[in-house]
């Protein structure tokens, strides 16, 4: 259960933010050190909590202010009014809505936000007067961009009684429709009522299956002290570590990870944060789906085309594969010029009025966007890439398509990864933006873009890619076709056309990238074999990366770079140092 590493290094809580400060409910002008929310060294025991807190919808102040605080009439500057119930296993303080999505409550619907709840601890002070502490990890995400803040929450509690609850968010995936970086902090007033104490022994169980079943953790630190000196040095690069929240490497199926920064000192619960990791979703949902599937009913699953399970669509979807969205190879957008010899696979990305299609509220604004402002392409499907969002939207809304002709109405994609693939291998959350659709309901998940993982969850579904879809002596996923996945077998090249020459990855030049399945093929000289290797990477906005290496390690650098000014240097010039790092630890 060493889920949440100690920082006694600041001191006592106490000293950070006193008991006091707590009851009189004041928020300061200032986000408090991060070390309030932790126990230190000299911690005591606290007696067990357990209850519901109905927080109340209460303004944030923010540094610096938001430059686009109101989205579709919701408001980014208030923080949400909901309830979240808790009680303990030992020392861990855990939520009973872990991982989810907890929306506003019926009502008021007037914040931006949602929040996710994490594990966090209780614990008592000398000087706290006979209060005990509490404190939770969360997370500010929403339904309309994704969009994670890491954030921490605190209370005392005595009894029935409860103080107000401290929050800040002191760190974040990269910015996209609020504007710039920035945190947020307030005091949220919370009433405290029972929980359901008939459900405790169950939850408990529950609780405690579910964190044995996380990976092994350690701290990077001590990967690197038993590797020759230097041997890990630049690891998280070329990111610039302006922008890093968080890298960590598996090794041996155990994950090994960094301390994650924040202006107000270590995040105390790194293993709890979960990231906006955007477009790394594309090498998630629907490769996991199709190979799932794939293994279920066959191979064919594949060649099924887009316009047959999605209605309302230009009839050159009847054309479009399955394969061909998950390559980008649909021959659809008709935006940008129409080029193809060279490729340049972003022509055209955020044309046609993107934004409009991104923020639209339901699955029929959506298309609406599409049919509005994208157009057939010259060219066949599954001969050019074209990076498009809506390609994997819609080829979401496909599979689940799909999916309900075979299993019935009610069967859902998104819910049957969960079932099949993420529980199996120890994934039991998997929160994720959907379409709204009325009255105030969640539709299809995004394919796009959308999860909120954590690192422990990103480091499974990259295992069970190594280790071809099996899990525990089961096949999950399609062996052969995860096998060509992971070799970039029948990838595409980036900036090449295939209707005029289709070019394999080890003949390529040196530096032509590949795609295929939502992964990004990064070529790279291995020091041991001298030869190319094409490492699988998952991408997403803000420098978010999973890369799969041919010696089994896996990393997993999470940033929030996004570029305000030309003088924002999001890389530095010193090439893969990441790649490289791994390198040397285990020569490939």
């Amino acid at each position: 259960m060493l889920i949440c590493p100690a920082r006694s290094s600041a001191g006592p809580a106490s000293d950070a933010l006193p008991t006091a400060v707590l009851l009189t409910g004041r928020a300061g002008s200032a986000p408090n050190p991060n070390a309030a929310f932790y126990p230190g060294s000299d911690a005591l025991a606290a007696p067990p909590f357990s209850g519901i807190l109905s927080m109340r919808q209460t303004p944030l102040q923010t540094q610096p202010e938001i430059e686009k605080p109101m989205q579709d009439g919701r408001d980014a500057r208030l923080f949400p009014a909901v309830s979240l119930e808790f009680f303990t296993l030992g020392e861990l303080l855990v939520p009973v809505q872990r991982g989810e999505m907890v929306r506003e409550v019926p009502g008021v619907n007037l914040s931006f936000w949602r929040v996710i709840p994490q594990v966090g601890r209780i614990w008592r002070e000398n000087t706290d007067g006979g209060w005990s502490r509490a404190a939770f990890p969360i997370m500010l995400v929403n339904d309309t961009d994704n969009d994670a803040h890491q954030g921490l929450a605190t209370f005392v509690y005595r009894d029935a009684e409860i103080s107000n609850v401290a929050v800040q968010f002191v760190q974040q995936s990269a910015p996209y429709l609020l504007g710039r970086h920035f945190v947020a902090w307030t005091s949220v007033h919370a009433d405290l009522t029972a929980g359901d104490a008939n459900a405790l022994d169950d939850r408990r169980t529950a609780a405690r299956a579910e964190l044995a079943g996380r990976l092994p953790a350690k701290p990077l630190r001590e990967l690197a002290e038993a590797a020759r000196a230097g041997t890990l040095e630049g690891f998280g690069g070329p990111l610039n570590r302006k922008w890093l929240v968080e890298a960590a490497l598996v090794r041996d199926a155990t994950l090994y990870y960094e301390d994650a920064s924040t202006p107000y000192g270590t995040y105390p619960y790194p293993l709890e944060m979960r990231f906006g990791v955007r477009s790394v979703m594309k090498s998630i949902g629907a490769p996991l789906a199709l190979l799932h599937l794939a293994e279920v009913y066959g191979p064919w699953v594949m060649t099924l085309k887009v316009g047959d399970y999605v209605a309302g669509l230009d009839p050159k979807w009847k054309r479009i594969r399955f394969l061909d969205a998950a390559n980008m190879s649909t021959g659809f957008g008709g935006t940008g010029s129409f080029k193809t010899n060279p490729n340049d696979i972003l022509d055209g990305y955020l044309d046609g009025d993107y934004d409009a299609w991104y923020t639209a509220r339901s699955h029929l604004d959506k298309l609406v966007q599409i049919n509005a402002h994208l157009r057939p392409y010259p060219w066949e499907p599954g001969t050019v890439v074209r990076y498009r969002d809506q390609d994997f939207y819609l080829l979401g809304a496909a599979i689940d398509g799909f999916l309900k002709s075979m299993r019935g109405p009610s069967a859902e994609i998104w819910s049957m990864l969960i079932e099949e693939v993420f529980r199996p291998i120890g994934i039991l959350h998997a929160p994720a933006v959907r379409t709204r659709e009325a009255p105030d309901r969640d539709g299809l998940v995004w394919f796009n873009a959308g999860f909120y993982p954590s690192l422990d969850d990103l480091a499974k579904i990259a295992l069970l890619y190594q280790h071809r879809g099996a899990h525990a002596g089961r096949q999950l996923l399609h062996r052969e076709l995860t096998t060509d996945l992971l070799a970039a077998r029948d990838a595409m090249q980036k900036d090449g056309d295939s209707s005029l020459n289709r070019t394999a990855p080890e003949s390529a030049a040196d530096r032509a990238e590949f795609y295929k399945m939502g992964f990004h093929f990064v070529p790279y000289v291995g020091s041991k074999s001298h030869r190319r290797h094409d490492l699988p990477t998952m991408s997403g906005f803000g420098e978010n990366e999973v890369t799969l290496y041919p010696n089994q390690m896996i990393s997993i650098v999470m940033g929030n770079a996004a570029k305000f000014s030309p003088g924002d240097q999001i890389r530095s010039e010193q090439g893969p140092q990441t790649i490289r790092a791994v390198d040397r630890l285990s020569p490939f």
